[in-house]
C-alpha cells in the first residue's frame, strides 16, 4: 500500500510533467477546465481544506488574469462594451478566461509537485540524467541555508562592533551593503576551500559512484507505462488538430470526433490516476485503522 508521493521519483516526475505539458502546449479550454479541476482536487485530497491563503492567491490571481487580457488585447469582432474608447470582446474575455484557467491549474500542479518531490528525490531524478547537473544542484541546496546562516551571523557581529547605531534609512543601507560585502568574500573563500578539498579527495579522477535508495518495482513500471501511453494518446490527438480551438478573429469550434473524445477521456483518466490512489490509500488506512 503506497501513496503517489511513494512511487519512484522518475515516474511521478513524468506523470507531473505529462498532464502539465498538455495543459501548457494546448489551447482546448475543456482540457483547460480539466487540468484545473484536476490541480485542484489532487491538492485537496493531500492537504484537505489547508492551505486556504493558496487558494485565495490563486484564485485572486485568477480572477486578475481573466480581466486583464480583454482590457489589454482588443482583437475580436464581437464587441461586448466600449472602455475609454477601447472595445472590449467576447473572444478577448473568453481568451483570457481560458489562459487564467491554464496558468492557475498548471500552479496548482507544481505546488503539489513541490510538498511531493523533495531534494533528495530531485537529486535522483537529476542524476539519471546527469551526474554533473545532480552536484551542482546539490552543493547550491546545500549553500542557500549555509549563507542565510552565515549572513544572520554576520550580521549579529556588525551589530555588536555598533554598526546601525545612527538608525536611520542611510546607515540601514551602509550597514546592509557591508554584511553582503563580507558574505560575497566569505562565499568566494568557501568556493574555493570546497574545491580543494574536492580536489584532494579524488573528485574527477574515476567515475563516481552513489547511494539510491529508490529502486523500480513492478508497480512504477506499470504506473509509467500507463502514463506515458494515455499521454500518446492525447498529444497526438492534439497534434493533429482533433481538438482544435480558435478564439480569434471569431470564436471557431471543431468537432472532436472520435479520436478527439478519445484525447479527452485520456487526459481524464491521466490525471485521476493519483487521486484514485491516494483515495484508496486513505480509505485502507482508515479501514486497517478501525479494526484496531
Amino acid at each position: 500500500m503506497r501513496s503517489f508521493s511513494e512511487y519512484n521519483p522518475i515516474v511521478v516526475t513524468v506523470w507531473f510533467f505529462s498532464v502539465t505539458g498538455i495543459a501548457m502546449f494546448s489551447s482546448y479550454p475543456l482540457l483547460m477546465l480539466i487540468s484545473l479541476l484536476g490541480g485542484v482536487l489532487f491538492f485537496t485530497v493531500r492537504n484537505g481544506i489547508s492551505h486556504g491563503k493558496e487558494h485565495i492567491f490563486f484564485w485572486v490571481l485568477f480572477l486578475i488574469l481573466t480581466l486583464a487580457n480583454p482590457l489589454v488585447s482588443h482583437n475580436g469582432k464581437t464587441v461586448l462594451f466600449v472602455m475609454n474608447h477601447n472595445p472590449v470582446t467576447l473572444e478577448a474575455t473568453l481568451y483570457g478566461l481560458n489562459s487564467a484557467t491554464m496558468i492557475v491549474g498548471v500552479l496548482y500542479w507544481f505546488r503539489s509537485f513541490t510538498q511531493i518531490m523533495t531534494s533528495e528525490k530531485l537529486l535522483y531524478v537529476t542524476g539519471a540524467l546527469s551526474p554533473k547537473l545532480s552536484l551542482i544542484l546539490s552543493m547550491a541546496l546545500r549553500f542557500v541555508p549555509l549563507f542565510s546562516r552565515q549572513s544572520v551571523k554576520i550580521n549579529n557581529a556588525q551589530k555588536a562592533m555598533g554598526l546601525y547605531k545612527d538608525d536611520n534609512i542611510i546607515d540601514d543601507i551602509k550597514g546592509k551593503s557591508r554584511v553582503f560585502s563580507i558574505l560575497v568574500t566569505w562565499a568566494l573563500e568557501n568556493g574555493i576551500i570546497t574545491a580543494d578539498s574536492m580536489e584532494a579527495r579524488g573528485f574527477g579522477t574515476h567515475r563516481r559512484t552513489h547511494f539510491c535508495r529508490f529502486r523500480f518495482r513492478g508497480s512504477d513500471i506499470a504506473l509509467i507505462v500507463v502514463s506515458i501511453a494515455l499521454l500518446v494518446v492525447t498529444a497526438f490527438s492534439v497534434g493533429i488538430g482533433s481538438l482544435d480551438f480558435s478564439f480569434y478573429p471569431s470564436i471557431s469550434v471543431k468537432t472532436p470526433g472520435k479520436l478527439g473524445i478519445a484525447g479527452i477521456i485520456s487526459y481524464i483518466a491521466l490525471i485521476m490516476i493519483p487521486i484514485i490512489i491516494e483515495t484508496e490509500v486513505s480509505l485502507r488506512w482508515k479501514y486497517l485503522r478501525s479494526g484496531i
